[in-house]
Parts: structure tokens; C-alpha cells; sequence
């Protein structure tokens, strides 16, 4: 008798919903919402129930000022009254990782946007994790040909770095990053598209990325109409499915366009929670947040590795603005798209003299170092001499290096140009540099 009393009563526990603590917007600020009477985490997701209609809001914690928790909703705020209940989840955002992702195009939170249903199969991560230690590193010491020319010759990447790419708008960051994906040796890329235009994001995975680089890539895309809590997640939600990844061995390439928009929208969360300003607008928390998420990419031992590259949209051409700055502090190098190269119609304008990788050392042989010095040292000499090349005022035979360079321009200027289509052999490519280098050595100074 006691036996089936008590399956009874355990059938009723299992199927009882438990007793939840739930709270009501207290005041709707913009983008910022303020509830009271809940017990919740800083990044802690709860649901929002409007008094009418049953369309639940999710939203995501943001700030806590005394007994008030802050929110910012994952949608727009229509038809919420002061009479909303808000009810806490208990747990923060996980991202589901697995190679069923691959081929996959995203949003910030995992919802499909290419109308397909998610495996069943996959696994949660959070989307904030440990610090890695430092010794857990291993060493990068081998190259990541991205099969764009002018990159590997001048700027290489190697397998665990991060690089920036430094462009302001309209310059082609978006097409040198096809090329990265389409080209790349990579086994897997992972590419989040932070702030685009809705139809920048459709082209680029067409034209840009298109059906062969798609199928080994994972897309994660938060247009610029969306919440900047959601633009901000989209950069935590690649990461983590680069992490994934690396954790199985593979050679990631995480791209992500751009680190700039994810600033913007932590300057938006900020400044709506409260913060002060600091330099140009931004809050502390902006240049606070972005070593953890950079950090987060490079070799592990015994895994594989995370090769990161990220945009950054520098307002009004300016490369010391504060995002920028920081970021070339952070990075292991930087890449600088030029204005006036892409106005000669040179593509990619990639500005090789102000553009370093600062693991080239370990990434090439010597015959390639003192190749890629020769041509780099004349391409300095004439940029120097151009002014007056180009006005007519200078004499020829006055500097032998200056009279072989402006004769092998156009062939210099062949090899950093690459149409987005072509796909380049890295040892033609290094031979036709060495060919250049030779050439040029006869006309150093040391050679007369």
C-alpha cells in the first residue's frame, strides 16, 4: 500500500511545474529595460510576458543597480506595459557546437537562417570560458596560406595567429576576406558577420564565400537592424564554435568582420546601463572586453588551432582611433587596405609598407626573409621618389635602384594584384618574388 502511495505522490512531484520567482518591468528606457523583484545573474536570460498577446520576449541581464535588474531584449519592445511579467531562466546563454554545423548560415543565438532544422546531436558550450594558460600554448611556427599573394608574401599568417585587417569603408575588407575563405587551407571557417547590411550578408556568402567555401564554413550573421545584445553575442557565439572545433584537432580560421561593430554595440549596452564616456563615446567596458575575446584564439597542445582574423572599420580613415589602437596592440600583426590604391583600381589595396606580421620571422626561410627585405626596402625607396617620379622631375640615372624599380613596377604591381576568383600557387608566386629580388639587388647601393 505504502509502495503505491508513494509512486503516486512521486508521479505528481515530476509532472508539478515548481514554484518560480518571478518580477514586473519596472520602467522601459530606451532599449534598457528595468525589472524588480527578481534573484538573477549578470548575463542570466529571462522571458518577458506581455499582459497581452503571446508572444514571449527573451532578454538578456545586463546591469544591476540595487534591486533593479537591467535587461536588454533579443526583439523589439512593442506592446510591453509596466504590467509585464518577467520571468528569470536561471542559466545563461549556451551555444551548440558540432560538425553538424558545418554549411550552416546562423544568427547570434543558433536560430537557422538558411530554413533548415538543427541536428538533433549537438552539444551546449557557455559562451564565456577560462582564461587559457599561457603554457598551454604551443608555438606557431607554421604558415596558414590564405592564397591571397600580396598576404603571404608580405604579411604571413601562421597557424594560431591573429591578424587584423584595417580598412575604412568601401575599401574591400569584405572581398579580401572571400578570398581568405575561399583560398585558405584552413579546414574549417568560421565567419561572423557583426553590423552588415542584411543584403551585404546574403552577397558575401554568395559571391564572396560561395557554394564550395560554404560547405566547410559555419556563418554566423547579426544584421545592423538587430539589438546590439544580439550583435555582441554573434562574436561570442563563433568563438565558441571555433573552440569546438579546435578542441577536435582542426585548423580554424575564425573571421570576424568586424571587431569595430562589436564595439559599437558594447557602446550602446554601456552608455544605456549607465557607464561613463570615455575617449570618442566609448565606455571603460569596450576596451576591457576585447584581449578576453581575442585571447581566446591561437594553438593549444594536443588540440588544434584557431588562425583569427578581424576587420576593423577605422571612422574617417583614421588608424588611431581609439578601437584601432587598441586592437594593434593586441593583434600579432595588422594588414592596411589603402584608399588610393583602391582608387588605382589595384585589388586587394593592401598597403605593403605600413602592413606587418610580426611572426614572419619564424614563418620563413632565410632565402625568403632577405627576398621579401630587397623588395620591401625598394618599394620604400621609391615611395619616397614617387612624387617626383610622377611630376616629371626626376632624372633618370640619378639612382640606379629608382631606375629599376620604376622599370619593374608594372610586374610588381601584377604580383600584389589578384582578382577575387584567381587562386594563386604559393611557390610560383615566391619564385616570381625572388626573380624581382634579384633584379633589384643589382641597383642597391652596396651592389654600385
Amino acid at each position: 500500500m505504502w509502495q503505491q502511495v508513494e509512486r503516486r505522490l512521486t508521479a505528481r512531484l515530476a509532472a508539478a511545474r515548481p514554484c518560480q520567482r518571478s518580477g514586473r518591468l519596472t520602467a522601459v528606457r530606451g532599449m534598457v529595460l528595468e525589472a524588480s523583484g527578481l534573484d538573477v545573474r549578470l548575463g542570466e536570460l529571462v522571458d518577458i510576458h506581455p499582459v497581452q498577446g503571446s508572444n514571449v520576449l527573451p532578454a538578456e541581464v545586463v546591469g544591476l543597480h540595487g534591486e533593479h535588474a537591467l535587461l536588454m531584449p533579443y526583439g523589439p519592445v512593442d506592446g510591453l506595459s509596466l504590467a509585464s511579467e518577467v520571468l528569470p531562466l536561471g542559466e545563461a546563454w549556451s551555444v551548440p557546437v558540432g560538425a553538424g554545423l558545418l554549411g550552416r548560415v546562423l544568427d547570434a543565438t543558433c536560430q537557422p537562417l538558411d530554413d533548415r532544422p538543427l541536428p538533433d546531436d549537438l552539444q551546449r558550450m557557455p559562451r564565456l570560458v577560462a582564461p587559457i594558460n599561457p603554457l598551454h600554448r604551443a608555438p606557431i611556427d607554421q604558415p596558414l596560406v590564405t592564397g591571397v599573394k600580396a598576404v603571404d608574401l608580405f604579411t604571413p599568417l601562421g597557424r594560431g595567429q591573429r591578424m587584423g585587417i584595417f580598412a575604412g569603408s568601401g575599401v574591400g575588407k569584405s572581398t579580401l576576406l572571400g578570398m581568405m575563405s575561399q583560398h585558405t587551407e584552413a579546414e574549417v571557417i568560421v565567419i561572423a558577420l557583426i553590423g552588415e547590411r542584411g543584403r551585404e550578408v546574403g552577397d558575401f556568402i554568395r559571391d564572396s564565400l560561395g557554394p564550395e567555401g560554404l560547405k566547410k564554413a559555419v556563418v554566423i550573421a547579426a544584421a545592423a537592424e538587430q539589438p546590439a545584445v544580439l550583435r555582441r553575442q554573434a562574436a561570442y557565439t563563433a568563438t565558441t564554435i571555433a573552440e569546438w572545433f579546435r578542441a577536435q584537432g582542426k585548423q580554424v580560421l575564425l573571421i570576424m568582420d568586424s571587431v569595430t561593430r562589436f564595439a559599437l554595440a558594447q557602446r550602446e549596452i554601456g552608455l544605456a546601463t549607465g557607464e561613463p564616456m570615455g575617449s570618442r563615446g566609448y565606455p571603460p567596458s569596450v576596451l576591457a572586453l576585447l584581449p578576453p575575446l581575442m585571447e581566446r584564439a591561437g594553438n593549444l597542445h594536443g588540440q588544434g588551432s584557431i588562425t583569427g582574423v578581424y576587420t576593423v572599420l577605422v571612422e574617417g580613415d583614421d588608424m588611431n582611433e581609439p578601437v584601432a589602437d587598441h586592437m594593434r596592440a593586441i593583434l600579432d600583426g595588422h594588414i592596411v587596405l589603402d584608399r588610393s590604391i583602391a582608387a588605382r583600381g589595384q585589388w586587394p589595396a593592401i598597403d605593403v609598407l605600413n602592413s606587418i606580421s610580426r611572426l614572419a620571422g619564424a614563418l620563413r626561410s632565410q632565402q625568403q626573409k632577405q627576398a621579401v627585405e630587397c623588395v620591401r626596402s625598394a618599394m620604400g625607396v621609391y615611395r619616397n621618389s614617387e612624387t617626383l617620379i610622377e611630376l616629371g622631375a626626376y632624372e633618370k640615372g640619378a639612382q640606379r635602384l629608382i631606375d629599376l624599380m620604376i622599370e619593374l613596377k608594372p610586374e610588381l604591381d601584377a604580383l600584389l594584384a589578384q582578382a577575387p576568383g584567381e587562386c594563386c600557387e604559393p611557390e610560383k608566386t615566391w619564385q616570381t618574388l625572388q626573380r624581382l629580388a634579384q633584379q633589384l639587388n643589382r641597383g642597391a647601393p652596396h651592389a654600385s
